[in-house]
């Protein structure tokens, strides 16, 4: 049973927290982050969570936040770290929405935003390029596999974007 929401997925960088913000600003839903609930549940930053814990700790948090959202969230735009598409059932949560840019198209992004070196510190997935870009390229063809819609939003005004995904929910 779907629950009305809309799932951001996509690679870190792509813009999934940007069109959350600019989707609730264009439909009235509610939006809500993935990597923000854990911080609050862990009391501490993504960042911190992966230094001390490691990574396969940070994606059981991610399994359990999936789970409440199934469970408890109806009519809300989710944006989502990363490498929560991998959730089992994500589909059930609601409709998915793949976030599709190329790898240099996010890094442009990232760089082009006005806290840059913020934005590239807070991802400590982007710390290595090289690993980064490998991870992009396995991951690219696993969101278009899991996505019900797939939105190119490569150096594409935000309006636009927002409105093919209303256009296609």
């Amino acid at each position: 049973m779907k629950k009305n929401n809309i799932i951001l997925i996509g690679f870190m960088g792509v813009g999934k927290g940007t069109v959350a913000r600019a989707l609730v600003n264009k439909s009235g839903m509610m939006a809500i982050d993935t990597d923000d609930i854990i911080e609050s549940m862990e009391n501490r930053k993504i960042k911190k969570i992966f230094e001390l814990e490691g990574e396969p700790y940070f994606r059981n948090l991610e399994k359990k936040t999936a789970k409440w959202l199934a469970k408890n969230v109806k009519g809300t735009i989710i944006s989502t770290g990363g490498g929560f598409y991998k959730q089992e059932k994500l589909n059930e949560i609601g409709k998915v929405v793949y976030l599709k840019s190329s790898f240099q198209g996010i890094l442009d992004r990232i760089h082009s935003a006005p806290n840059a070196a913020n934005k590239l510190k807070k991802r400590p997935l982007l710390q290595n390029m090289e690993a980064a870009s490998k991870l992009f390229d396995e991951r690219a063809p696993q969101y278009e596999a899991v996505a019900d819609i797939i939105v190119d939003v490569e150096k594409k005004d935000i309006n636009l974007i927002v409105e093919e995904i209303l256009g296609q929910v």
